[in-house]
């Protein structure tokens, strides 16, 4: 799928208003089958769970359409209880003219794979997606380690299956992405409990920069071509997505994001020949920088602007899914094409949003105050250069469309032509 003239000037005349292209996330459910810590959504939470009723995701899709929106995401929960009607909803959404959809799963369906009908399940399957316009989808996988990411989810075996699986989903076009939820799991070796020292802050970062690779060369082992990382979610107090939890597993302070982060931006270089890497070094950098203390080195999140989270139980928009005081209402009711908005939100580090606000923003800055973006050119020759090379690197990577195979020659332009530089040059870099 590649960049056409029509939709090139349809992008262009949104930057030119003063707005990026628009992301709508649609929880469908919080209905879970799988026991992660991590989330408060998880099968053994008592509340009361919800799905949106059809029509009503229907006319979401419909107003995202009229509002101009290009990327639409189907969460929970978990989608996949109710493949038919997530099937049908990428399909309603397609035939409005949106045109990156994308949903994702725990990939429970890649349990049983010793079963004899295992392969003709996961071909149905994937014939019902491939059927569809889908652009991504993705399985989480929390660990590089099968028997932690199976014991923490609660799906045994499925790390298996999914090895399994892939093959035919590739025989059918569909190359799923591995999606790191990053968590504590992701460490090798024992971590620190203060990073009160530096020698404290190294051992972290060391235990999280061999996770990381270790993280990669697993996905690539499995069959995955593709690597997504969500940035932490811990419980915010005012969250509206429950895909969050004060668990250990998932929390951190400022001083141990620093190191994550500044790990994950050394280790992606390292295997950008051999997989489709998601993140972009530029938001892993301004997340560095936020943490250490310059809360406007980056560009702001768009969400509540152009990007929107709608809650799978009453269908209302939220600017994201930390934000639940703002609640715009129905969002079938809401329109978004007026005005310039100004974006100023860093609450969180929710990398749906905050991830295309950065790699975006120089775009929008170009068109609403390009003497500011020249000044900001001329004095952060790190952040543009690194933004240029995940321009490249993405194009490269034909924008991550899983229906098509990687181009490893045109990734292999991208190989790491240096080693890594450690974290601590890295933060000395940003003025920690």
């Amino acid at each position: 799928m590649s960049i056409n003239a029509k939709d090139f000037m349809n992008q262009a005349g949104t930057f030119l208003r003063g707005r990026m292209p628009g992301q709508v996330i649609i929880q469908m459910t919080d209905y879970c089958n799988a026991k992660c810590p991590q989330c408060g959504m998880r099968v053994q939470e008592k509340f009361q769970r919800s799905k949106l009723e059809q029509d009503k995701v229907r006319r979401i899709i419909d107003r995202a359409a009229q509002n101009s929106v290009t990327a639409l995401s189907f969460t929970g929960g978990e989608p996949f209880l109710h493949t038919d009607e997530l099937i049908g909803h990428i399909n309603h959404a397609s035939k409005a003219g949106i045109r990156f959809i994308r949903t994702g799963t725990n990939a429970f369906f890649c349990m049983g794979s010793e079963k004899p009908d295992f392969e003709d399940k996961i071909k149905r399957l994937a014939e019902k997606l491939a059927s569809t316009e889908l652009y991504t989808i993705w399985f989480s996988l929390d660990s590089w380690n099968a028997e932690v990411h199976e014991e923490s989810r609660g799906l045994p075996g499925v790390v298996k299956g999914m090895e399994k699986a892939l093959p035919i989903f590739h025989e059918f076009g569909i190359h799923p992405s591995a999606n790191l939820g990053i968590n504590r799991h992701v460490a090798c070796g024992k971590l620190p409990e203060k990073l009160d020292s530096e020698d404290a802050k190294q051992t972290f970062y060391s235990s999280f920069r061999e996770g990381f690779k270790r993280f990669y060369r697993n996905a690539a082992g499995l069959g995955f071509t593709i690597v997504n990382a969500c940035y932490p979610m811990s419980a915010e107090e005012n969250a509206v997505y429950q895909a969050e939890s004060a668990d250990m597993m998932v929390s951190f302070t400022k001083t141990e994001k620093i190191q994550l982060f500044s790990a994950l931006y050394d280790t992606i270089p390292e295997f950008r020949s051999e997989l489709r890497i998601f993140t972009p070094r530029t938001s892993l950098l301004s997340l560095i920088r936020q943490y250490s203390g310059d809360d406007y080195a980056d560009y702001a999140c768009r969400g509540g602007l152009d990007f929107f989270y709608i809650d799978g139980v009453k269908g209302h928009a939220y600017p994201c899914g930390f934000r639940a005081n703002d609640d715009f209402g129905p969002y079938e009711n809401l329109d978004t094409t007026g005005g310039v908005p100004k974006a100023d939100c860093r609450i969180c580090d929710w990398e749906c949003f905050r991830d295309p606000s950065t790699l975006m923003g120089p775009v929008t800055e170009f068109f609403e105050h390009p003497a500011g973006l020249l000044s900001r050119v001329l004095n952060d020759k790190q952040f543009f250069r690194l933004w240029m090379e995940d321009l490249r690197y993405y194009k490269a990577c034909d924008y991550f469309n899983c229906r098509q195979q990687p181009d490893y020659d045109k990734m292999a332009k991208h190989a790491e032509k240096q080693k890594a530089k450690k974290s601590v040059n890295l933060i000395e870099a940003v003025g920690s």
